[in-house]
């Protein structure tokens, strides 16, 4: 089985690397932001695409190069599930492999505890399960499932 782990830098970046005994368990990869920060683990393959803001001058344009780059990954991957923690680099990605039937498994941040996050809200649509850290967060995703924290 082939597995792509994906998560914007930072602390959903450290939050995804918790799960590296899935990682080396299985033929996975990285797909991520490049930024100054980077995670402990660089030893698996990884591809990076750059950081955006959802904020900034260029978003629009940043955001379709975005959309084709994950594209053409998924395209050359070719995985057979995508494990994300969010957050908005880890969207058309999943997106777009949910049109080619990938199985899609979104983490909700540990961080959030009674409110969801933007990807969250978005994820809950398209991912096969959803996972919440917190059993409060039931009350907001009644499909969820409650898996505990990973860290």
């Amino acid at each position: 089985m082939k597995i792509c782990f994906t998560a914007s830098s930072g602390g959903h970046l450290d939050e995804l690397m918790m799960l590296e005994p899935i990682i080396k368990e299985h033929n996975s990869y990285i797909f991520t932001e490049k930024t100054s920060y980077q995670p402990k683990q660089t030893k698996y393959k990884t591809y990076y695409t750059n950081q955006i803001n959802r904020k900034g001058k260029r978003f629009f344009i940043r955001f379709l190069v975005l959309w084709l780059y994950s594209f053409f990954n998924i395209l050359k991957e070719r995985p057979d599930v995508i494990i994300t923690t969010g957050a908005l680099v880890t969207y058309p990605l999943c997106v777009i492999g949910r049109f080619f039937g990938i199985k899609i498994i979104f983490i909700e941040s540990i961080s959030r505890i009674k409110s969801p996050t933007l990807t969250g809200k978005k994820m809950y649509k398209i991912a096969d399960s959803f996972i919440v850290q917190w059993e409060e967060l039931l009350e907001i995703y009644p499909e969820a499932i409650y898996g505990g924290g990973i860290f």
